[in-house]
Formats: structure tokens, C-alpha cells, sequence
């Protein structure tokens, strides 16, 4: 593998610049119109549209019976997973558990005024599709950090979609976290062919109120497309981490974290912001050796040409300046203090603090769910949460005494927005009888 090139900040022009900021959402124009014939077809052709998908993109020839997981497929399953994993699995499950379960908002009616009450109750949603990237590896957490926050949030119904392996099963360790987690149907279906059969319904897969869950460009895109009739969480494509370290930060940690993002697929992104040439000159050389003896080294390869990035600043403010720009989906701050620095940031996806914190902890056992926004959409979103599952409807309860108080109010807003029935609405409650 050729080295990351090391690039100078300060020297560079506003389009280098912009240029280094680029990821794969960027590319959603080069694949749209396939997707959205993928997904007019799956509106219009159902379970046999799924059938021919899966044959021809996962080389798998499936009945359309066969398109659910069975009752039978999941013991099996579950019964063949070895005890270590299904204890990692049900660590992690209860992990996710109590962190989102300390994210939940409460129902609450207070007096605001007098005889004037109001507030909200908390009501979740009542089904959620959730999408498992499959192909390149196995998501059994990526499963978990979706569904356990919708089962915290008390959503009835947690359907699951996820690519066939070659021998037409899904893989085991899957179904264990679906088991554990409490879905209720797991699909075998995979790509934009199953972000469509969620938001419109088949003969097999339900139609959802709201899909979930990372995904490849194509998934991304699919997404995007049927946001206006189904609502989705948000840009959760390939997989990124930032990293800002100085002098300070162990160049193998810093190697190793790059590398543990790019192993994910060719399209993810993985950027050193470093203030130290030193650091910048030793990471590069490590990442070369460290990607030779890598078992996904291909992937990792692929990803590193395409989207690695190693960025050399003047000085901490002018990195996290270069990470808000960024926007990533990982964050880490491997400088000291990170704390003072955690202070200037404003958008990331999740953030990790210190040498001892590597993504790969969040992503699998801290708790958190590693569903975050991608392509820098962490400018506008946060990772996925109990919130996305629920509805916080408002309460109000006025007497006719503080009906009364608010008149003033009501009439003359009404009558500077010329809406005379509002005014009257109220006028009319507080006619003497």
C-alpha cells in the first residue's frame, strides 16, 4: 500500500481543503437512479421483486416462504452459537439497556400558571424497521444498538431486514442478538431492495413507521429516497473516525484506531488531525506495516487510497476547528488536556477522550449506540437514541379562570393575525350563562 499522504493545512487552498472533507455520501448521485429503480420496483413487484434482488445481488435463490426467518432457523441458530458469544451478546444488550434507559424522558403535567396546566406524556412509536449491514462481515451489535433502544422506548413491533449469506441463512450470531434483544421477524433481504420493502410493505416483509440502522451507499440512498413516505433516522453510511492528537498520543493507538475503522468497508474514512510532524511521520509509516499484516487488508487498503487522511495544523484550535468542518461519525481526542478541547467541539457523532478510549469500546460494549450520522451530518444530527422511538406529545388543562387571564393574549394575537374565530372560540367559553 502506498503511504497516507501527510498534507499541510495551513498550505492549502480552499478547493484542497474541501477536498479533504469529502467522503462516499458524496457519490449518492452516481448510484440514484439505479436505487430508485430498485425501489419502484420493489413498490410495485413485492416479494417477487425481493426474490429477484437477492438473486442477483447475493447470488442466493430463495422462495418466497423463505423469505422470513422461521421459528425452526432461529433455534437452530441460537443453539449452535457458543456459550462465550451469547454472553458477550446479552453483556452488551444489557450495556445498551442501561444507558438508554437513562436517556428516557418523563411524562409531566405542572402547573404554569394559575388555573393553567400543562406539560407532555411520553408515547412511542409502533413499529421500527431496523436494517443489519451484512456481505463484507457480521453486525450482531449493530442489530443490538438499534432494536434494544426501541424495545427502552416501548415500541411494540422491531422488524429486522439483513443480507443472506451464500448458503441462504442469516448469519448465527445475527439471530442470537435478535433473540436476546426481542425482535419480532427477521427478513432476508439486503441493499435498497430492503429499505423499500419496509417503507412500502410486501406480501412478506410490514410496512414500518420508521427505519433504522447504518448501511452502504446504496442503503443510504435507498433511505433518502423514501424519507417522504416513511421516516428514517438519518445519513448513517460507511463508517468514519477523527482523530486529533498531538505530541501526546501514542502513534500504534493512534494506527491501530485508523485501521479498526477502515477494515469496515472500502468506503470508510479514517483522518489523523495532528499537530505533531513526528506523530503524523510515524503513524504513516505504521499504517504501511500495520496494513501489510491486517486480515481485512484489502478492505483496509481500499479504504486508507480512497479516504485516508493524515492532516497536519498549526495548532489544537486549528484541528477541532478542521474536525467541526468534518463533522465525523467518531471522534477521538488523544491530546492533553482533552478535556479543555472537548469544550471547542461541536459536531461529532460520538466522542472518545484519552489513549484508553478506542471507538471499538463504544461500538460494542461501552453502551451508546454506534448508529451515528455520517458524511457530516453530525452538523445536524445525534446518534441514534430512545428519542428516535418515541413522540412527546403536549398536554394542556385550563379553568375557566385561566381561560379568562389568557384572553388579553389570545384576542389580540388573533385579531393581529386575522383568525377572528380564534377570538371568538375563547369569547365564547366565557359568556355568562
Amino acid at each position: 500500500m502506498k503511504p497516507v499522504k501527510i498534507v499541510n493545512l495551513a498550505r492549502c487552498s480552499e478547493k484542497q481543503r474541501e477536498s479533504l472533507l469529502a467522503r462516499s455520501e458524496l457519490e449518492i448521485d452516481s448510484v440514484f437512479p439505479q436505487v430508485q429503480k430498485i425501489v419502484a420496483n420493489v413498490c410495485r413487484g413485492g416479494d417477487r421483486a425481493l426474490l429477484d434482488y437477492t438473486q442477483r445481488f447475493d447470488g442466493v435463490r430463495l422462495k418466497s416462504g423463505q423469505l422470513r426467518v422461521s421459528d425452526v432457523e432461529f433455534r437452530r441458530a441460537y443453539q449452535s452459537v457458543d456459550a462465550a458469544t451469547v454472553k458477550a451478546i446479552r453483556a452488551a444488550a444489557e450495556a445498551i439497556r442501561k444507558f438508554h434507559a437513562m436517556q428516557m424522558p418523563r411524562s409531566w403535567v405542572k402547573q404554569i400558571a394559575p388555573g393553567v396546566k400543562a406539560g407532555q406524556i411520553v408515547r412511542p412509536i409502533k413499529s421500527v424497521g431496523v436494517y443489519v449491514p451484512g456481505g463484507l462481515a457480521r453486525y450482531p451489535s449493530s442489530l443490538l444498538m438499534a432494536a434494544v433502544p426501541a424495545k427502552v422506548a416501548g415500541v411494540k413491533k422491531i422488524v429486522v431486514c439483513t443480507p443472506p449469506g451464500k448458503d441462504g441463512r442469516i448469519d448465527a450470531s445475527v439471530l442470537a442478538a435478535a433473540k436476546v434483544a426481542g425482535v419480532d421477524a427477521v427478513f432476508k433481504v439486503g441493499g435498497a431492495q430492503a429499505i423499500a420493502a419496509m417503507a412500502f410493505g410486501t406480501e412478506t416483509v410490514p410496512k414500518v413507521e420508521k427505519i433504522v440502522g447504518p448501511g452502504n451507499l446504496y442503503v443510504l440512498t435507498a433511505k433518502q429516497i423514501v424519507s417522504s413516505i416513511v421516516r428514517i433516522d438519518f445519513a448513517a453510511g460507511p463508517s468514519e473516525v477523527l482523530i486529533v492528537a498531538d505530541e501526546s498520543a501514542d502513534a500504534h493507538f493512534v494506527a491501530s484506531d485508523l485501521i479498526s475503522q477502515a477494515e469496515h468497508d472500502p468506503n470508510a474514512a479514517a483522518v489523523l488531525v495532528t499537530t505533531s510532524k513526528e506523530l503524523a511521520t510515524e503513524v504513516q509509516k505504521l499504517l504501511i506495516e500495520m496494513v501489510r499484516q491486517a486480515p481485512r487488508r484489502e478492505i483496509v487498503s481500499r479504504a486508507l487510497i480512497k479516504y485516508g487522511r493524515i492532516v497536519l495544523t498549526r495548532d489544537l484550535d486549528e484541528a477541532v476547528k478542521f474536525a467541526n468542518d468534518y463533522a465525523p461519525e467518531h471522534l477521538e481526542l488523544m491530546v492533553k488536556p482533552q478535556h479543555s478541547l472537548l469544550k471547542k467541539v461541536e459536531n461529532a457523532g460520538s466522542i472518545f477522550l484519552g489513549n484508553f478510549s478506542p471507538v471499538a469500546a463504544g461500538d460494542l460494549a461501552v453502551g451508546p449506540s454506534h448508529i451515528l450520522p455520517t458524511g457530516g451530518a453530525a452538523k445536524q444530527s445525534s446518534g441514534l437514541s430512545v428519542l428516535d422511538f418515541i413522540k412527546l406529545p403536549t398536554v394542556q388543562e385550563l379553568s375557566r379562570e385561566g381561560l379568562g387571564r389568557l384572553v388579553p393574549v389570545v384576542v389580540r394575537l388573533a385579531e393581529l393575525e386575522s383568525l377572528p374565530g380564534h377570538a371568538r372560540s375563547v369569547r365564547e367559553r366565557l359568556k355568562e350563562v
